[in-house]
């Protein structure tokens, strides 16, 4: 099963709002378990860290320094 990590909602005055990935602590392909952090996401100099929502396999789908909007996929999961 796969599992979509996305862009959480940092700010709620303007959902539409573009953020960045700022670090990623896990690389592409790299295993996971569910609660550990696996990047760094940021939205008008605020920074949140984001965490896997399962374990399992871990693919980027966004670059470090890349926009997105808030809602918007930034990785996956395969789980085992």
């Amino acid at each position: 099963m796969t599992t979509e990590v996305r862009f959480p909602m940092m700010s709620r005055d303007d959902p539409q709002a573009e953020g960045v990935v700022g670090t990623w602590f896990v690389n592409h392909g790299e295993t996971v378990v569910a609660g550990q952090v696996i990047a760094e996401v940021q939205v008008d100099k605020v920074s949140q860290d984001l965490e896997a929502p399962v374990g399992g396999v871990m693919y980027q789908l966004v670059a470090e320094g890349v926009g997105v909007r808030q809602g918007d996929p930034v990785s996956r999961i395969d789980e085992a």
